[in-house]
C-alpha cells in the first residue's frame, strides 16, 4: 500500500473511524483500525457491537491494506502539520510521513481481524441537521446506568413518515417527533438504541445533507439475536447493535389535560435555577412557587445557606409550589431549544410537562417530562 491524502481529510476519517474501538479490547486485533487502499481509502474499526467505516478520497500509487493502532493512529493524526499525508506499507511496518514528521507503527495480522457486519436494509433518510437536533433532544433523559441497560438507550418508534425517539432514566422523559421519509409508507417498528452510540453517530453525520437508516429487526436474517441498526451518510457509514429488554411503557405517563401553566423566558429562568442552586446540597431540590405574575425560586434550608430569586412569569392557575432536581431541569430547559419555556402541571405530585412554544397546530414536537421530588414536612 502507498497513498498521499489530505492531512485534514485523514484526521477527521480517522477520528469517526476510532469511535468504536474498545476501550478494553477482548482480543489484541480488535483495537486495531484497517487501512484499505483502492481507488479510494477505506477506514473500518469494530468492537462487536459497534462497527464504524469511513470513506475518503486518496491518490494510490499501490494499492493494499493494513491493520495498526487505532488509538495511535489517532493520536499522530491530530497532531500532524497541515501538510500531505504519505502512507506505505509492506507488511510488517507502516510507515506515515508528513512534512518532517516520520512514524513507523506496528502492523497487526489481518487474517484474525473479523469481517464487519453488512449494512441492513435501507429504512429511509431524514436531513442530518435535523436528525442530529432530536437525537440530541431525546438523549437528554437517557440513563447511564448500565445494570439496567433498557434505559440507557433510546426507543425510536417509526410509523409512516413519523419518527418518535424517547428515552427515560424513571425520573424524568425525553420525548421528540420529526419527519423523515421511509422506504415504505406503512413501515412500522419500534426499536431501542444505546443513546451514547446514537449521539455520537448524529452529532458526526452532518458533514452531509442526509442520514440514511438502515434496519435488521431481531431474528432478520444477518440482524443477530438482538437486530441491528445502521446509519450512513457523508462517506462514513456506522452499525449498532440493538439493545434487548423492555422499555417503560412512557404514554400513560403523558398528560391528557392541565390544570396550570406557567410561561416563562428560557434564559432568565435557567440563569436563575444556576445561581439558587449554588447553596444546594448534593442531590437536594430547588423550589418554586407559582403565582400569578410571579415565580419565586428557593434553595436551603434555615441551618444551610440560602437563595431565593424572583422572576416575572406568566401563569394562569391555583398558586402552586414544587420542587425539582436542579441539574434534571437544567437539562430540560437547554433542550426545548426556544426561547420560551412553558411549564404545564396536571395535579400535586404528578409529573410536570417542559415544552417550548407551541406549533401552529397547538403540538410541541419535543416534550420534557419532569418527576417533582417531595419534600420533608
Amino acid at each position: 500500500m502507498k497513498i498521499q491524502v489530505e492531512r485534514d481529510v485523514l484526521a477527521e476519517a480517522v477520528a469517526w473511524t476510532a469511535r468504536a474501538l474498545p476501550a478494553r479490547p477482548t482480543v489484541p486485533v480488535l483495537a486495531g483500525m484497517r487501512l484499505h487502499a483502492g481507488p479510494e481509502l477505506t477506514l473500518s474499526s469494530f468492537d462487536y457491537d459497534v462497527s464504524a467505516q469511513a470513506r475518503i478520497p486518496v491518490t494510490a500509487d499501490e494499492e493494499g491494506s493494513a491493520l495498526v493502532s487505532g488509538r495511535l493512529l489517532a493520536e499522530i493524526s491530530r497532531s500532524l502539520p497541515s501538510r500531505p499525508v504519505q502512507i506505505s506499507s509492506d507488511g510488517a511496518r507502516a510507515v506515515l510521513t508528513c512534512g518532517s514528521s516520520t512514524f513507523t507503527l506496528l502492523t497487526m495480522p489481518e487474517d484474525e481481524y473479523p469481517a464487519l457486519p453488512e449494512m441492513p436494509p435501507a429504512a429511509g433518510s431524514v436531513g442530518s441537521d435535523a436528525f442530529a437536533s432530536a437525537v440530541s433532544q431525546s438523549a437528554t433523559a437517557a440513563g447511564r446506568d448500565d445494570t439496567l441497560p433498557a434505559l440507557t438507550g433510546i426507543r425510536i418508534e417509526i410509523e409512516g413518515d413519523a419518527l418518535t425517539l424517547i428515552s427515560t432514566d424513571r425520573y424524568r422523559l425525553a420525548m421528540r417527533e420529526l419527519r423523515w421519509t421511509p422506504a415504505r409508507p406503512d413501515m412500522s417498528a419500534a426499536v431501542l438504541v444505546p443513546a451514547r452510540a446514537l449521539a455520537e453517530t448524529a452529532r458526526a453525520l452532518t458533514s452531509g445533507a442526509e442520514v440514511s437508516i438502515a434496519l435488521a429487526l431481531p431474528g432478520d436474517a444477518g440482524a443477530g439475536g438482538d437486530g441491528m441498526i445502521g446509519f450512513e451518510g457523508g462517506g462514513r457509514r456506522t452499525t449498532t447493535r440493538l439493545l434487548g429488554g423492555e422499555f417503560p411503557r412512557y404514554h400513560a405517563l403523558l398528560p391528557t389535560h392541565v390544570n396550570s401553566v406557567a410561561e416563562i423566558s428560557t434564559a432568565q429562568l435557567a440563569e436563575a435555577v444556576k445561581r439558587v442552586a449554588l447553596v444546594a446540597e448534593r442531590n437536594t431540590a430547588v423550589r418554586l412557587a407559582f403565582t400569578s405574575g410571579e415565580l419565586v425560586l428557593e434553595a436551603g434550608t434555615g441551618d444551610e445557606a440560602q437563595a431565593v430569586e424572583i422572576l416575572e412569569a406568566s401563569y394562569e392557575g391555583d398558586d402552586l409550589s414544587v420542587a425539582f432536581n436542579p441539574q434534571y431541569l437544567l437539562d430540560g430547559l437547554a433542550a426545548i431549544d426556544s426561547d420560551m419555556a412553558r411549564i404545564s402541571f396536571t395535579e400535586p405530585g404528578k409529573p410536570a410537562l417542559i415544552t417550548g412554544k407551541p406549533s401552529p397546530d397547538g403540538q410541541p414536537d419535543y416534550r420534557y417530562l419532569l418527576m417533582p421530588i417531595r419534600l420533608g414536612g
